[in-house]
């Protein structure tokens, strides 16, 4: 006897946004936060980020996916999201590994912001220096 799974699950993270993406079976809608992607996203070079683990895989079938992101800004949700998809897509099928791998879209981005540092005005930035 066969079973089959209703839906995958996918975590991703980047800076400090974290998003939960839950893949199933559908025409391909993509929901933020109970938005639709465009409406979530209005800057389109986020949408093709979201977008991108689909094109990697060629051809694939269309899939629902219901997202919950959290913390940071849009740019570092876009990210979260982009990593939880193909997360989402490797635990369905784990043939796409090697494709998601070689796309990069498996590894987590590791950039965060630096922390301040005492003495200085920023991470780095230090107080003009004053000769007299």
């Amino acid at each position: 006897m066969t079973t089959s799974k209703d839906f995958y699950l996918g975590i991703g993270r980047r800076k400090s946004a974290v998003a939960r993406a839950k893949l199933s079976a559908g025409s391909g809608n993509i929901i933020v936060n109970g938005k639709p992607l465009k409406e979530a996203f209005t800057i389109e070079s986020l949408q093709i980020m979201v977008q991108e683990p689909f094109k990697a895989m060629e051809g694939a079938p269309k899939y629902n996916v219901m997202i919950k992101v959290e913390g940071g800004g849009i740019t570092g949700q876009a990210g979260a999201i982009r990593h939880a998809i193909a997360r989402a897509l490797v635990s369905m099928d784990e043939k796409l590994r090697p494709v998601m791998r070689k796309a990069g879209l498996l590894t987590r981005d590791p950039r965060v912001k630096e922390r301040k540092k005492y003495g200085l005005k920023r991470a780095r930035k230090a107080p003009q220096y004053t000769k007299r």
